[in-house]
């Protein structure tokens, strides 16, 4: 059975995506099969590998509203081993659909479940709020992610992205597990990125991530030609980082678990 990794956080612009897209990319290049899960209605991890989603005539909503299996919507990438379960426009009224429908805190759960034995990674990239659908990518989770921008206003929230975390186990999913925090967006000449990591320590003092993802003009790029930045700008200092953060996330695997 795979592991299920929901990169969480609601505030917007924090490299929540460019996050689950590259690590996404570094998991399947060190020969790991893995599953990305758009689960953002903005369908940036979608379109960020390359997939047009205003040209899908189905995805991951099909999935979640019962009308298709999610095998049927995956799409193959760029990179080998690497295949996305696409978001499409249709992906943002599931936050009202699912409102009055019963068990639906589980749908992504119960879809994943049919494919989850074909993968050793899901990632999925939840979006920037505490809505329906987020919900949904922590329950369906074993494992959470969650990126924080080398920015003291990023720091905001995270106190109430913890407690949700927390009600979460205590309701829903009592072995859900904060895998740890990584810090994105960091420029080493300013030191507020060195408060924001001595912050950090303050929510996550065992689980923050030692690869620090840089600043960097490619890593905003890449998106925008439908690449990760292995393909995109593969010598460049964003992809030795994220090769660097899969290294360290596989090796939390293997160590602890």
């Amino acid at each position: 059975m795979s592991q299920i990794i929901s990169v969480v956080n609601q505030k917007g612009g924090v490299g929540k995506t460019t996050t689950a897209v590259n690590l996404a990319a570094a998991l399947a290049e060190a020969g790991k099969f893995v599953l990305l899960v758009d689960l953002d209605p903005q369908g940036n991890a979608t379109s960020g590998l390359g997939i047009k989603y205003q040209e899908l005539e189905q995805g991951l909503y099909h999935s979640l509203s019962g009308q298709v299996r999610l095998h049927d919507v995956v799409h193959n990438t760029g990179h080998a081993g690497l295949r996305v379960a696409p978001a499409t426009p249709d992906l943002a009224g599931a936050n009202v659909e699912l409102v009055n429908v019963e068990g639906r805190e589980t749908k992504l759960a119960e879809i994943l479940s049919e494919v989850s034995h074909a993968y050793d990674y899901i990632i999925i990239d939840c979006p920037p709020s505490l809505g329906i659908l987020t919900l949904n990518g922590l329950i369906a989770a074993n494992h959470i992610l969650i990126p924080v921008q080398a920015e003291y206003y990023a720091l905001e929230g995270l106190g109430q992205l913890l407690k949700t975390i927390e009600l979460v186990r205590t309701n829903l999913k009592p072995d859900l597990n904060v895998l740890g925090a990584v810090l994105t967006m960091y420029d080493s000449r300013n030191t507020l990125s060195e408060e924001v990591m001595n912050e950090l320590y303050k929510f996550f003092p065992d689980n923050i991530f030692r690869s620090v993802i840089p600043r960097t003009v490619r890593l905003a790029e890449a998106p925008s030609f439908g690449q990760s930045i292995f393909h995109y700008d593969p010598s460049g200092k964003g992809s030795k980082a994220y090769e660097r953060l899969g290294r360290e996330f596989l090796d939390r695997f293997e160590t602890n678990n």
